[in-house]
């Protein structure tokens, strides 16, 4: 299944909530989990956002419902970010469907040579012409 990050900031509703009634936290974990996700780790944060949550997703809709339906209680404010596996990553990178490097080698420092500048045939105009 795919990873995805939830980076969650309460709101103040939310904080309140969270204050009175602890457990509430694993509680969300439950719901997680009865939309067919899977939370593989969790994380109180300090800073702009006051949880991480790594998700195990069946696809992107899944986990875009999820987001919107936990947000959608006004407790908290969700940013959803699709994680990569680093392997998966340089895989791809390694390919030879490449965009950016289709045939073209950054030069060394032996070889590179100035590439020649075309000149404008054109001269610039001189003061004389503005000031009669």
């Amino acid at each position: 299944m795919p990873t995805y990050v939830l980076l969650s900031t309460l709101t103040s509703e939310g904080g309140m909530t969270v204050h009175q009634n602890p457990d509430r936290i694993a509680a969300v974990n439950d719901e997680i989990a009865a939309f067919g996700c899977k939370v593989t780790a969790q994380y109180a944060l300090l800073g702009q956002y006051d949880f991480l949550t790594v998700v195990d997703a069946p696809d992107n809709e899944t986990i875009a419902h999820l987001s919107v339906d936990l947000g959608s209680r006004g407790t908290t404010k969700i940013t959803t970010l699709p994680a990569i596996p680093l392997d998966k990553l340089v895989e791809k990178l390694k390919a030879p469907e490449q965009i950016g490097r289709a045939g073209h080698q950054p030069p060394t420092s032996t070889d590179a040579e100035p590439t020649p500048v075309e000149h404008v045939a054109t001269s610039p105009p001189r003061l004389a012409q503005f000031i009669d």
